[in-house]
């Protein structure tokens, strides 16, 4: 049977590191990138007598992101003590919440082919991140050693964990995404996948069409790039499907994924939730949280990626594309908006973000948060082009120089010489060249092919190595092949 004869079912679980300058029970330094093992002390090391006191800013966080992701917050909750044997945790259990997370109920809508769709959010708790393992194999399960760094063991953590809403891979990535969106919005997480700061976990099952009752699931652990989760996910269904339709049980298991091989492979057995052995913090009081206070964080929340895309569509007239692409990202509707209150052609800024400044930006490794042009500076350099000063031919050796410069639109023009030739004492001897070099466009042209006056066009550009202005250079060739 193929994949179309089962009905696929998912749910994850994320883990986002909170952008506190502070770990979650310690004054320890959340920052990234020190050397391994010296963001550390005796609280985050778990040695013994220490007494964990809770950061504020965690909770608040935790009750930001909960009311952008319109959960309830509770009023009463509490941190348990997660037993189990954490090599990156030395304390060998991990403070977090079990019975009463902070935040509940929640959903967030995605963008699927049919419309829109509703994932549930079941709980969204906080936690300490453990530390990091690097193996000395190939992948965990063939390595005869592992190293551990400390540094991010006590990172604050949210665990955001939905209802096994959603239907393929690909709507497992719209919601991560949009997701991410909204973590980054809100600023409560930096959301930077490549350093581990927005991990996934999925858990995935297959059933019969029309079934009704979920097959056994497999959870694929700590996927940090959307790619490796579609990849991940789609791999598993086939594996899952071949395993069924071979008449054996899918065993409910945690997988790991090999991005290299593109392939999961068994980790260990899935661990319930008694497991764990779950019991009250006895070192941390129970959190109280006032309607003052819930209050307080909700006058607090920003315009949202939802809001901010209908806001473009209506102030600024973008298509709904455009809108959807510059809002997925905060630091780009940011610049939008900054380019926009500068410069009156909210399309044309569209068509630069997502097109050159976005092809520029990806080659780099950059972001829009680090780009070296300013939307002061691409409001400038498209004023010009209004003027008639250069082309758009022209614009895109500017703009590239701009980028590699991080110079102003004006300056590169003077220094390169790329002011555009309006004089039409200079554009009709090129023209008249062109004309006399290609007899036989000139012949197509008035035969009817409209093709050949592009073609005379180019030429001429060509020629002027782009200077020439493109709606003289056309008027004045229509004019000559009367």
């Amino acid at each position: 049977m193929s994949r179309a004869a089962y009905e696929i079912v998912i749910g994850l679980e994320v883990h986002a590191e909170l952008k506190t300058k502070a770990k979650i029970f310690c004054s320890c330094t959340t920052s990234f990138g020190a050397d391994v093992n010296t963001h550390v002390c005796p609280v985050c090391l778990g040695l013994p007598g220490v007494l964990p006191v809770l950061n504020k800013k965690v909770v608040d966080f935790a009750i930001k992101a909960g009311l952008a992701l319109d959960c309830e917050i509770s009023s009463f909750s509490k941190f348990d003590r997660k037993n189990y044997y954490y090599p990156d945790l030395p304390k060998n259990f991990q403070t977090s919440q079990y019975d009463l997370p902070i935040c509940f109920d929640g959903h967030l809508d995605i963008e699927v082919q049919e419309g829109k769709k509703r994932v549930g959010i079941t709980r969204i708790h906080m936690e300490e991140d453990a530390g990091k393992l690097t193996h000395g194999g190939e992948t965990i399960t063939s390595s005869d050693y592992s190293l551990v760094d400390y540094n991010r063991t006590g990172v604050p953590l949210l665990e955001i964990v939905s209802e096994p809403d959603m239907r393929s891979p690909e709507e497992a990535r719209a919601y991560l995404e949009k997701l991410k969106a909204i973590l980054e919005y809100t600023e409560v997480s930096d959301c930077r996948m490549e350093e581990g700061s927005l991990r996934c976990d999925a858990n995935i099952s297959i059933m019969p069409k029309g079934s009704g009752v979920f097959g056994t699931r497999t959870e694929i652990k700590n996927m940090n790039s959307f790619r490796a989760l579609e990849r991940a996910l789609n791999y598993e269904i086939e594996r899952q499907i071949q395993v069924v339709e071979k008449g054996r049980n899918v065993i409910q298991e945690t997988r790991t994924w090999d991005d290299e091989k593109g392939i999961t492979l068994a980790l260990r057995s899935k661990e319930e939730a008694h497991d764990y052995r779950y019991f009250p913090e006895p070192d941390l009081p129970p959190l109280v949280i006032s309607e003052k206070w819930v209050k307080e964080i909700r006058a607090s929340l920003p315009e949202l990626p939802e809001a901010r895309k209908e806001r473009l569509i209506k102030d600024y007239e973008l298509p709904l594309y455009d809108a959807r692409v510059i809002t997925s990202f905060k630091a780009m509707a940011d610049y939008f908006d900054d380019c926009a209150a500068l410069y009156p052609k909210a399309k044309i800024i569209s068509n630069w973000l997502m097109g050159d400044l976005s092809r520029l930006l990806n080659a780099e490794g950059k972001t829009f948060s680090d780009c070296p042009i300013s939307p002061r500076m691409l409001a400038e350099m498209l004023k010009l082009m209004d003027q008639g000063v250069i082309s758009g031919r022209i614009a895109k050796t500017v703009f590239e120089e701009m980028f590699k410069t991080s110079k102003g639109a004006a300056l590169v023009v003077e220094e390169k010489g790329l002011v555009q030739i309006s004089d039409l004492s200079e554009i009709e001897p090129l023209v008249e060249q062109v004309l006399k070099e290609n007899p036989q466009s000139v012949e197509d042209y008035r035969a009817g092919k409209e093709r050949a006056l592009g073609f005379l066009v180019g030429q001429i550009m060509k020629m002027s190595k782009g200077k020439a202005n493109p709606n003289m250079v056309n008027d004045l060739l229509k004019e000559k092949l009367k």
